[in-house]
């Protein structure tokens, strides 16, 4: 049957066989079951923004009858909640002082406790360090570590940039700073803070060349703890240290590297030795400058070289003869 639909703000009611829509904005929302109530509780919100009033056709209107199961179910746990209170107080006074033993828990300084009462977080966030209380039957809880944890990351064979496939490992440090937020945002942060570990070393290493992963090592350790911060801090976790423990090269690429290597120090010595030698021959040079000029000088230097093979001990002694004396005993020579 049709509905009359009246207005208390005029006093004015809608006629036999019209319908009409009533489009609003407003800031309240209501929960009301019948069309009259609904336009009453539009009228008396405040602020209300706009209101059209247009005529459709009588087979286009729906009337939605307001769903209360919602508020139904949760009359009936908050009824169930409340039975179950009563009963787990009253089995509490009754075991006493035994029901001690389960309902007072114990967490240590480094640890924190997070209570779920009837499947909901019991609020005022995580109990202790200390002694706390739980209801049996209603109260369950996890204990949370807050200690700094190091894992080793599996050692990861990684295709760098210039196509080198390496081995490399890590370790990462993490602690847990939300404990609520460890235990409800994420099934197991533990787990899943070590894969995230393993795809972050694989995908920064993807992105360097060989030296690089050989020399930049703690550019590579603070991008990873960048990375993974960013990533874990949703989780209530904060990762406070990362190192690339050891990279690994296959067998062949080792012997390649070290041929090189040892090429490289060759060509270094011979570098070397060159400069010694061209330093040594300018050296000489100046020598003889200067024993030219003093014909005694080689004389001198002529006995100094005597006074060494002397101090040798050797059963053989050359003597050194001039050029200009054999010429003049043998002039044909």
């Amino acid at each position: 049957e049709q509905l009359p639909i009246s207005n208390s703000g005029n006093g004015k009611h809608c006629h036999r066989g019209t319908r009409y829509v009533v489009a609003a904005s407003v800031f309240s929302y209501f929960r009301l079951s019948a069309v009259g109530g609904v336009l009453r509780a539009m009228s008396e919100a405040e602020p209300l923004q706009r209101l059209e009033m247009k005529r459709v056709p009588q087979e286009e209107l729906i009337v939605p009858l307001g769903d209360d199961g919602g508020s139904e179910e949760g009359a009936c746990s908050a009824c169930c909640g409340v039975c179950l209170l009563i009963l787990s107080c009253l089995l509490i006074v009754l075991m006493f002082p035994f029901s001690l033993f389960v309902c007072l828990k114990v967490v240590t300084e480094y640890e924190r406790a997070v209570i779920f009462r009837l499947g909901r977080l019991k609020p005022g966030g995580p109990s202790g360090p200390g002694l706390f209380f739980i209801i049996p039957c209603m109260d369950t809880y996890n204990k949370v570590d807050l200690r700094t944890v190091v894992f080793n990351v599996p050692p990861q064979e990684v295709l760098t940039r210039d196509s080198v496939t390496v081995t490399v490992d890590a370790v990462v440090y993490f602690r847990v700073k939300n404990p609520t937020t460890a235990i409800c945002k994420v099934a197991n942060y533990n787990w899943s803070s070590r894969l995230l570990a393993q795809t972050t070393l694989r995908n920064v290493l993807g992105t360097k060349i060989l030296s690089e992963v050989l020399s930049d090592r703690e550019i590579i350790s603070g991008q990873m703890q960048q990375i993974l911060d960013h990533a874990t801090d949703p989780w209530g976790i904060q990762v406070e240290r990362v190192e690339v423990k050891d990279v690994r090269l296959p067998v062949q690429l080792q012997r390649a590297m070290a041929a090189e290597a040892e090429a490289t120090r060759e060509a270094r010595a011979k570098v070397i030795a060159a400069e010694g030698e061209q330093n040594a021959s300018r050296s000489l040079k100046e020598a003889s400058d200067v024993m030219s000029e003093t014909p005694t000088a080689l004389q001198l230097r002529f006995l100094q070289t005597l006074n060494v093979i002397s101090d040798e001990k050797n059963s053989t002694i050359v003597f050194p003869i001039p050029v200009d004396t054999v010429g003049g005993v043998f002039p044909g020579t």
